[in-house]
């Protein structure tokens, strides 16, 4: 039986044509309802190697950020950093935010969001301030014009730094890029923590300290007002929307088996972005140059509102494709019996999720929310490392051999997590989903199997049965004939 040869004719079937992958390990027998708290996925154990890599990580970071707070102090003033501070950090959470919201399907780990936002905050500006003020001291010893370093040094730095730190995560922790998605909330993170200590910059020096030095402090506080709405409420997506552009490409090149494509991709990504960062600090230098304002305002509304607008619908377009990833490939685990369909098309989008955790609650309390949120983690993992393994991200035998156990880790933690509301619902049927058809136990004491529905929009509480073996020479991720007898013994 091949791929194009489906095992039924149910929903399970019309859901998703996955190609064959990896064989599947079979599913344990029917679990008894849980009490209690919900599991918890296995935690990595931290060696020494890795608290040694850890802690010179934080250490680093700590460094360049007393280094930022000490320039910028010695540049400022204390009044006018602690000024700049305040405005620089209101619109963060918003931005944050934004990002966090792209990532609801598969939340990223907190450390490693935290990492990419300080590595734009502190090592990134750190190392930016250095070679952009160097920059600056050579270009007026030959006697050029300042102005040369924001348009031919600070786009390749800073997009460089604040590129470095995710490139750093996709190198030793691939296995934590689901995509294109992370590739845009890691690097936003780091533009977002970039753009934040830049600001303080331009918010606590150009704008207090310069106005509160030469007129006093009502016009210094006025000027903090005045570029705050041209710069963050106006440009405050410049430095998201060029290193998205690195983003797109690390995306890319975590979700490809093609090593040209794993090199290329991350670095047309990062030209792009330091191509349209420099595009973007030509345009008012020209306009400072020539006295026309409408080569800034041209610049703005016919190159970079599309683009942001480009890009807005291009991160909402991916996050709808991460939850339809499930649908895709998450039925080969309900051929297997490890899954029912509608558990999967429940996991197709934020509103079914939704509906899920609020039956959870109705049938199983705490407990059983958070179990349904685990649950949806999970497979949602468990729907990324299938998707991984058909796209033969993983070649090396120690890959595989991580990837299995991986994979054995989130079907045990799915079966632990369904435990706490299956079989809870009073207002559901008893029945056992056999891989292909549901056999449902009635009020009155008849059994009979029934099709999966064509549209189902909330999990079906159901046991699953174990399948047989495949049949013949079946191609793997393809199963044989439902059991004879899918009700488990002793099942009421």
């Amino acid at each position: 039986m091949g791929p194009d040869q489906p095992a039924t004719d149910g929903y399970a079937d019309r859901m998703a044509d996955t190609p064959p992958g990896a064989p599947l390990p079979s599913p344990p027998a029917p679990a008894a309802p849980s009490s209690g708290e919900a599991p918890r996925m296995p935690l990595r154990r931290l060696g020494w190697r890795r608290f040694l890599v850890l802690a010179g990580v934080v250490l680093f970071i700590a460094g360049c950020a007393v280094f930022m707070v000490f320039t910028l102090g010695q540049s400022l003033g204390v009044r006018a950093l602690l000024i700049g501070v305040v405005a620089a950090i209101l619109p963060v959470p918003v931005l944050v935010a934004c990002f966090l919201w792209l990532d609801r399907y598969e939340p990223e780990p907190l450390k490693y969001l935290i990492f990419c936002f300080a590595w734009g905050a502190f090592v990134s500006t750190a190392a930016s301030l250095t070679v952009n003020e160097f920059a600056a001291a050579r270009f007026a010893d030959w006697g050029l014009p300042a102005a040369l370093t924001g348009v031919l040094v600070a786009p390749f730095i800073e997009e460089l730094t604040k590129a470095l730190g995710p490139i750093l995560l996709l190198v030793f922790r691939r296995r934590e890029w689901s995509g294109i998605t992370d590739g845009l909330v890691y690097c936003g993170l780091s533009a977002v923590g970039f753009a934040m200590v830049e600001n303080i910059l331009y918010l606590g020096g150009y704008g207090y300290a310069t106005g509160a030095d030469r007129y006093g402090p009502a016009t210094g506080t006025q000027q903090v007002i005045a570029i705050f709405i041209v710069r963050i409420l106006l440009f405050g997506f410049a430095h998201p929307l060029f290193t998205s552009m690195t983003g797109v490409g690390l995306g890319v090149a975590a979700r490809t088996a093609d090593r040209r494509v794993r090199v290329l991709a991350p670095v047309a990504g990062l030209l792009l972005a330091m191509m349209l960062h420099g595009t973007w600090n030509l345009l008012p230098t020209l306009t400072q140059a020539t006295g026309e304002a409408l080569i800034m305002l041209y610049g703005f509304l016919g190159l970079m509102v599309p683009i942001f607008f480009g890009m807005v619908g291009l991160a909402v377009w991916l996050r709808a494709w991460e939850g339809r990833l499930t649908e895709r490939t998450l039925p080969d685990y309900v051929h297997a019996g490890w899954l029912s369909p509608p558990e999967v098309a429940a996991l197709s989008s934020l509103g079914r999720r939704h509906a899920a955790r609020s039956w959870a609650r109705r049938v199983a309390g705490d407990a059983g929310v958070r179990a349904m949120r685990g649950y949806q983690f999970a497979a949602t993992r468990l729907a990324l490392l299938r998707d991984g393994s058909l796209r033969g991200l993983d070649r090396k035998p120690a890959d595989l051999e991580r990837t299995a156990t991986e994979e054995r880790e989130l079907l045990e933690a799915i079966t632990a997590y369904r435990s706490f509301f299956v079989g809870r619902d009073p207002q559901a049927p008893a029945g056992v989903w056999d891989g292909s058809r549901y056999h449902l136990r009635f009020p009155d004491g008849s059994q009979r199997p029934v099709a999966a529905p064509e549209e189902p929009v909330v999990p079906i509480p159901v046991v699953l049965a174990a399948p047989p073996p495949p049949v013949g020479h079946a191609p793997p991720g393809w199963y044989g004939p439902p059991p004879a007898a899918p009700w488990p013994s002793g099942h009421q």
